[in-house]
């Protein structure tokens, strides 16, 4: 076994960290499978449960064949309410009123409502106290309140929000008319015309805007004009729909967004409609043993990137079969067009599934792993991806190049330092003028308080859901490493050492309780810049806190900090593990010591 890097200048004690990083790199390397890669588990999720049951529970045929399932569902949902009456995205998250919002629907499109009469009454309390008005529980009632609620949380943004309020009004619970309508006849127009058409949807959401769309158009009615789109558009829109689903059936292999296609579909065409029909075998596959369903079915390609880099930190890549590992993660390169975003051959997506959809953030890891591990042969065709959906800001977004109006669209710190890592792994020069392009956004996208602000992680204990701790953390590693913006990288070391708490860890910002994943990250970055004055310090006490965590066997427990599409929150098995490991990795290279 190869041991960690020691500086001459680090004569003190290290055994407790060696001993830490021992420890974390066995436990990494036996959750790898045996073909090469790593697999994860996330969180069970109460919104993917809700929506789930509500698509099994779409029509009584389909009810009736999935009673099972149904059951279960229901079971878990109540068995998982908060104390407040209400559902938060994990069972380690505050009810949130979206997902009591889906909850209650999934309940009552079950024929749950006596069984689980307490249930739901103490459900309307806390969309009542949410909604700020009395207990209005059906459209008839006055379920526009809870229309307009939705509607504030979402903004313009109706990625999220028109299909919430659809799988509601499917229950009857809020009126049809206040919905939204989604224009799923410009599915049919060129791929390319999207970015201009000014969509009040994100690139994801294709399959939402179809299915929902022609559901919301058939039960809202509308004039002759209407009438005659739908007629010269909705075969070409099912057909798209179908063409863009893929082999598994789980668009994304998201259960939330399956089974809103799958409960919209259902009442138009019937289950036995061949979206629907694959959407609801996706579903039966993806239940869990205690009854819910994650969010995802899985981030191999993730983690397997994530658990390469980390054991390369830890000087430990010889303990795995590296041609494995790189056969393994060249296999799930896109060798052709992607039908679901018309994106180019090269890039990878977060999973070995056939959901998965190429993306900067995957195709980043990807190509930082496979240098890592010697094996570069594929990474010239995901480099020039990732330099083709550069955004005109210089910075990256996640999938489409040029939507740019709403978040998972838009150019992100995170992503571009990732992505900006990767091309100097590949051989990027300092002059590149992508390179340069992507540093002048980073220069412009930094706070004043010297933070960034990350896209696919959050904080649930931080004003407005965000989780600058990580953000910086994931920016300041790549200036350290990369050797550039030293003024700005300074400013994001003072800001990290500024938010550590007194236990030497870090929440997702100052005051917010430690967590192993948070710390984990600032402790990498701080680790990686220890040239900086307020990093070495700040690194150490990072170091400690995580050997502690090891030593008392709390280090692996996950927390809710990702965020996926939508903003749903979830945690993930493998990210404490993985990135602890990294952390101390990069602390034995850099001399810190933990007496």
């Amino acid at each position: 076994m190869n041991r960690p890097v020691v500086h001459a200048q680090a004569a003190v004690n290290r055994s407790r960290l060696d001993r830490a990083l021992q420890t974390t790199t066995d436990h990494l390397i036996a959750q790898m499978h045996p073909d090469g890669w790593w697999q994860g588990r996330l969180s069970t999720s109460a919104l993917s449960t809700a929506t789930a049951v509500s698509a099994l529970a779409a029509d009584r045929a389909t009810a009736a064949r999935h009673s099972r399932l149904i059951e279960g569902g229901t079971a878990w949902l109540a068995a998982n309410q908060n104390g407040d009456g209400g559902w938060g995205d994990t069972t380690d998250s505050p009810s949130n009123l979206a997902t009591t919002m889906l909850a209650i629907a999934a309940l009552h499109l079950a024929g749950k409502q006596a069984e689980h009469a307490q249930t739901l009454a103490a459900a309307d309390r806390y969309v009542d106290r949410c909604t700020g008005g009395p207990a209005r529980r059906t459209a008839s009632a006055g379920g526009s309140d809870r229309v307009e609620a939705i509607s504030a949380e979402y903004g313009i943004d109706r990625t999220f929000a028109v299909p919430i309020l659809m799988n509601c009004a499917l229950a009857g619970l809020v009126p049809w008319e206040r919905i939204p309508r989604l224009p799923f006849e410009l599915a049919v127009l060129p791929h390319w015309s999207y970015r201009f058409a000014r969509l009040h949807v994100v690139s994801y959401a294709l399959p939402a805007l179809i299915a929902i769309g022609l559901l919301l158009d058939a039960r809202r009615g509308g004039n002759p004009v209407r009438r005659l789109v739908r007629a010269a558009t909705e075969s070409a829109a099912l057909r798209k729909l179908e063409a863009i689903q893929p082999e598994g059936g789980g668009f994304l292999e998201a259960i939330p967004l399956t089974s809103f296609v799958a409960m919209s579909l259902i009442p138009l065409y019937g289950a036995e409609q061949p979206v629907a029909r694959r959407c609801i075998a996706f579903i039966e596959r993806s239940v869990r043993d205690d009854g819910g369903w994650a969010i995802d079915s899985d981030l191999s390609t993730w983690l397997t990137t994530g658990a390469v880099k980390a054991l390369h930190e830890a000087s430990r890549l010889d303990a795995i079969d590296v041609d494995r590992a790189s056969r393994w993660i060249a296999s799930c390169q896109y060798r052709s067009a992607h039908p679901y975003t018309n994106s180019e051959p090269g890039g990878w997506g977060w999973s070995h599934l056939s959901g998965s959809v190429p993306d900067v953030d995957d195709t980043s890891s990807a190509i930082l792993a496979l240098t890592m591990l010697g094996e570069p042969g594929c990474v010239a065709d995901g480099v020039r991806w990732l330099r083709r959906l550069q955004n005109a800001d210089g910075g990256w977004p996640t999938f489409c190049r040029g939507w740019g109006r709403l978040p998972f669209d838009r150019s992100s710190p995170d992503l571009t330092a990732h992505a900006l890592r990767a091309l100097r792994s590949a051989g990027a020069a300092a002059d590149d003028a992508a390179f340069r392009r992507g540093l002048r956004y980073l220069q412009t996208a930094q706070r004043h308080d010297g933070s960034w602000v990350p896209l696919w992680f959050g904080s649930q204990h931080v004003p407005g859901k965000e989780n600058p701790v990580l953000g910086t953390s994931l920016v300041l590693l790549a200036l350290c490493e990369l050797g550039v913006l030293r003024e700005e990288a300074a400013h994001a070391a003072r800001f990290l050492a500024a938010a550590q708490n007194s236990d030497g860890g870090w929440g997702g910002g100052a005051g917010v309780a430690s967590s192993v994943e948070e710390t984990a990250r600032a402790a990498a970055a701080l680790a990686s810049c220890t040239h900086t004055a307020d990093a070495r310090p700040a690194a150490e006490r990072a170091a400690a806190y995580l050997v502690g965590r090891i030593e008392d066997g709390s280090w692996a427990a996950p927390s809710p900090i990702g965020l996926y599409f939508a903003s749903l929150w979830y945690s993930e098995r493998l990210y404490p593990i993985i990135w602890t490991v990294e952390a101390l990795g990069r602390a034995a290279r850099a001399g810190i010591t933990v007496n």
